[in-house]
């Protein structure tokens, strides 16, 4: 699993500056530090891109988008889910409609190939209960790693195919 970059060209870096403080403000208000650190590392994905889709329409638009997309990964819109919010308030918050809402945010998830449970985009709160991350196939077979012997699991996490040896987690290693 390759974790995301927060690199940020320096041709890119006051919009991207921009379009996070605005992000930060409502994931302070309404969200978490993971949902911060997550939108974070999507906006500097995007700014790496040549060229960078940042670079067409609004800052608040970005921001906007960037919540809706990390909230569709991660079932921010599920009200059983801690955080969680309408998809309503991110629009009412950055003062923009759910079309261009919507299409920032489709704009993004499809320059960074983001879907539900996508793992590199899944908070870090959530890991464990992504099945998609846990799913490797061995031998032609698919396997949930979780349940398979920890040799097998240590040589999983050692080719960067998991995020953590799940045999080890409840021991404190």
């Amino acid at each position: 699993m390759t974790a995301p970059s927060n690199r940020v060209p320096a041709a890119m870096q006051d919009k991207f500056n921009a379009i996070a403080q605005a992000a930060d403000a409502f994931c302070d208000q309404r969200l978490n530090g993971e949902y911060k650190q997550m939108i974070r590392l999507a906006l500097a994905a995007l700014s790496r891109k040549r060229p960078s889709p940042l670079l067409k329409g609004k800052d608040n638009a970005w921001a906007a988008g960037a919540v809706h997309a990390l909230g569709m990964v991660n079932f921010l819109f599920d009200p059983s889910q801690t955080p969680h919010c309408k998809a309503s308030d991110i629009q009412a918050h950055f003062g923009v409609g759910a079309s261009l809402c919507s299409s920032r945010s489709k704009e993004m998830r499809d320059a960074l190939g983001m879907g539900q449970m996508s793992p590199e985009w899944t908070l870090p709160s959530r890991l464990d209960a992504n099945p998609l991350i846990w799913m490797l196939q061995i031998n032609g077979l698919i396997v949930d790693i979780r349940r398979a012997p920890l040799e097998m699991q240590e040589m999983a996490f050692a080719g960067g195919f998991i995020p953590y040896v799940p045999g080890r987690k409840d021991s404190g290693a």
